[in-house]
């Protein structure tokens, strides 16, 4: 069984840094592309970054010159590192990505369980 874990969030005063994971685990081939989303309270849900199969990247306006996403594709591993947090940033984070569990298989979309973000001003 496939499983996404994100780990990496807390609470951080503005200004600081957060580094979010993403590890998939259990039978997989790769994992193909992979995004992060955000929800905060009473708003919906939105995307935030996305890395491609060949580690190109695309970001929210609100995010961009912040965030980074990458990730290490030996460890099933995609990351969201925010600088420069700012209390708008506060939210719940959500990790998916499309997951070959063998080769030639079909793609399959997960969702991790999500992890809290709370920038204080």
């Amino acid at each position: 069984q496939v499983q996404l874990v994100e780990s990496g969030g807390g609470l951080v005063q503005a200004g600081g840094s957060l580094r979010l994971s993403c590890a998939a685990s259990g039978v997989i081939f790769k994992i193909n592309a992979a995004d992060w989303y955000r929800q905060a309270p009473g708003k919906q849900r939105e995307l935030v970054a996305t890395i491609t199969t060949d580690s190109s990247t695309k970001y929210a306006d609100s995010v961009k010159g912040r965030f980074t996403i990458s990730r290490d594709n030996a460890k099933n591993t995609v990351y969201l590192q925010m600088n420069s947090l700012k209390p708008e940033d506060t939210a719940v984070y959500y990790c998916n990505a499309e997951i070959l569990v063998r080769a030639g298989g079909n793609l399959y979309s997960y969702w991790g369980q999500g992890t809290q973000v709370t920038v204080s001003s």
